[in-house]
């Protein structure tokens, strides 16, 4: 699918990033599958996930773009987020039909800022789409100089030069939107429906909600947290 038919399928709808993490209740086997199909269920647009094999997975479940991403952790590096070739190749194979991206001034796994890679993508594989997660607007700028066809705001709050928010970064938001209006995703600390509202009449082309749709036990954690604020003898 072209950026063009992706934007008019994506604008002002919501993508689920479908993903599950070890040491978690509810990771295990088909489980990504079992959120995607949720999502479809629910008419999200499209689906977030990690690694190439859940990729495939979902593809072969439901019948919606994914946008592919494979953390890899390398120690002493804070890049994480397809940080190397290797990672697009397996992630294209799998069938992604975007490639998101570390594209953050930080330096990668190779010794070269992380956002470097964009081009490398768009030489080998000019017709996929690329999705920058940056955390600055500096950053999302950079990024689409470099060939980004969307930037999201994935990684705002989580590098050490980016501001710190409790939800979406909206300031962040705005101003690529205003800038580049129909290629901003809003991703981030999305919390409410009302922040994903929020977030599309800023301009965002979509939004992506993760946690606050797919890790329950995290949901149940702030209900407790809040009952525990309430006075009981009162």
């Amino acid at each position: 699918m072209n950026v063009d038919a992706l934007k008019q399928q994506l604008k002002g709808k919501l993508i689920v990033s479908c993903q599950t993490f070890e040491g978690e209740p509810i990771h295990g086997e088909g489980i990504v599958v079992k959120m995607a199909q949720c999502a479809k269920w629910a008419d999200a647009v499209g689906i977030r996930a990690n690694e190439p094999q859940n990729v495939s997975d979902i593809k072969a479940a439901v019948d919606l773009p994914v946008i592919g991403i494979w953390k890899v952790v390398k120690p002493g590096c804070d890049v994480y987020i397809t940080p190397t070739m290797e990672a697009v190749d397996a992630l294209v194979k799998a069938g992604s039909d975007i490639v998101a991206l570390d594209a953050t001034d930080r330096i990668s796994h190779d010794g070269r800022k992380a956002f470097e890679l964009i081009r490398d993508i768009k030489n080998k594989y000019p017709d996929l789409p690329v999705m920058a997660d940056i955390s600055t607007f500096e950053e999302g700028t950079n990024a689409i100089e470099w060939g980004a066809d969307f930037v999201g705001t994935t990684l705002s709050g989580y590098t050490a030069h980016s501001k710190k928010t409790d939800g979406p970064n909206f300031e962040l938001i705005e101003q690529l939107c205003e800038r580049f209006k129909d290629k901003v995703i809003a991703e981030g600390k999305v919390n409410c429906p009302e922040e994903a509202v929020r977030c599309i009449k800023l301009g965002a082309l979509c939004v992506v909600v993760g946690g606050a749709i797919t890790r329950p036990h995290l949901t149940a954690q702030r209900f407790v947290s809040f009952l525990k604020e309430v006075d009981n003898d009162a």
